[in-house]
């Protein structure tokens, strides 16, 4: 199979292994053959500026001043994709978090020439922790679900990134860290008008392989989800491993090329200065 894993962090993400320089996890990701590898620093809209200027106090798990963590991503990213050259088909990508909570932010963030691919996340609603911090004992689930849902239907509505990110992203702490059985019916219309306005702006979704290697134990989203996306007419598909070190790059990709297969996708795509490129799976 042409494998190609197109969601990945460096040391320039915060949560990310310090010694994962840019240049590391592109060597690494050339070794392992694949065919397309990005790098896609966190970049979080809701957290662009140090935190004074929000006027917060630090609460010990959440960063501020992305601002000079997309610039280091940027320059380092940049530098080694022409160290690499023609050698490796290397991307300099962000995953931009939460672009619903300042658009224009968002939008004068994206505009940078040295960007190839742009993730479009949600980590976080307004005015409420991550969802990896949540305690999930003190909220209502199916309205944290909802609210989630809404915002990426918000998201997807703005529609000016390249893929979307870990659709399902609240199931890894809901179902698998905590164990609460969520039941996706309920959000099933959303979702699909989701869909359907990522496929209306030319964009497309991921299959986010982390969860293979989580207590959660499924993709995001799992393959009802992207044979639903498929059925709807969607045909821009990306693979990424989420990692955030040179030992998982490319972990669990073969799964989501096989789950790719068995949706009806016959062809991979990545991107290239914002504009697809696709390549057949076998």
């Amino acid at each position: 199979m042409n494998l190609i894993d197109c969601h990945s962090h460096s040391h320039n993400s915060p949560d990310a292994d310090k010694n994962a320089t840019a240049l590391v996890m592109a060597k690494r990701a050339k070794e392992l053959g694949l065919c397309a590898y990005a790098i896609t620093d966190h970049c979080e809209v809701s957290q662009w500026y140090p935190i004074e200027y929000y006027g917060f106090e630090p609460n010990g798990y959440d960063d501020y001043g992305y601002n000079d963590m997309f610039e280091a991503s940027m320059k380092e990213s940049f530098s080694a994709k022409e160290q690499i050259g023609d050698t490796f088909n290397f991307i300099c990508g962000i995953e931009l978090g939460q672009a619903t909570h300042n658009f224009e932010l968002a939008e004068e963030i994206i505009s940078d020439k040295r960007l190839d691919f742009v993730i479009g996340s949600t980590h976080k609603l307004p005015n409420y922790d991550d969802f990896a911090f949540i305690d999930y004992s003190k909220y209502d689930v199916p309205d944290l679900m909802e609210k989630y849902f809404n915002e990426t239907y918000k998201l997807c509505k703005w529609g000016k990134f390249d893929v979307l990110g870990h659709l399902t992203y609240t199931l890894r702490y809901i179902e698998g860290d905590n164990g609460i059985k969520v039941d996706m019916k309920p959000y099933e219309e959303i979702i699909r008008e989701s869909l359907k306005l990522i496929i209306q702006n030319g964009k497309g979704i991921e299959i986010n392989t982390s969860g293979l290697r989580q207590k959660y134990g499924k993709t995001f989203p799992d393959y009802e989800w992207v044979k639903i996306y498929r059925e709807l007419g969607g045909e821009i598909l990306s693979l990424g491993s989420d990692s955030h070190c040179p030992e998982d790059i490319g972990k669990g990709i073969a799964d989501g090329a096989e789950i790719a297969l068995q949706a009806g996708f016959e062809y991979l795509c990545y991107f290239k200065e914002r504009k697809p490129n696709f390549i057949k799976i076998k």
